[in-house]
């Protein structure tokens, strides 16, 4: 098992992006990212240069060496990271400009996705992600 090398800084209040997290640890086999909650203390530090906020316009990837990035630019790295990931990496990185879109308009739906996404498959999320990080255990 390695250790993680990049943070994922995701919005704990947002079902869907809760749900991602927990789509993503699942994929992530090999232990390579860390996912920590918007809210948290923690996250503070490593997005202390934006305000609240563009801290919450988007999730942020940020690596081992403090690279940051943010929306869809972040796919590409994050998805280097995952097993089989890097031949969508290669797509995504091909087109950031057209991840950004994409990513802001799944983005822009959060509240209607997420009364699609069930309280069941929102808690295994949330308990997938509390053995990997953190998540605020009131978060919905």
């Amino acid at each position: 098992m390695s250790q993680s090398d990049a943070t994922v800084l995701y919005d704990a209040d947002c079902g869907v992006c809760v749900w991602l997290m927990g789509k993503l640890l699942a994929w992530d086999r090999r232990i390579r990212v860390r996912p920590v909650a918007l809210e948290a203390p923690e996250a503070a530090p490593l997005l202390r240069d934006l305000g609240e906020e563009e801290r919450m316009a988007s999730w942020h990837l940020v690596t081992a060496d403090g690279t940051r990035e943010s929306a869809g630019r972040a796919l590409g790295p994050l998805l280097r990271r995952l097993p089989g990931g890097r031949p969508f990496a290669a797509i995504v990185e091909r087109f950031p400009g057209a991840a950004d879109v994409v990513y802001y308009g799944v983005a822009g739906r959060r509240s209607t996705l997420g009364r699609l996404v069930t309280s069941g498959a929102k808690r295994r999320a949330r308990e997938r992600i509390a053995r990997r990080g953190s998540v605020p255990s009131s978060a919905s």
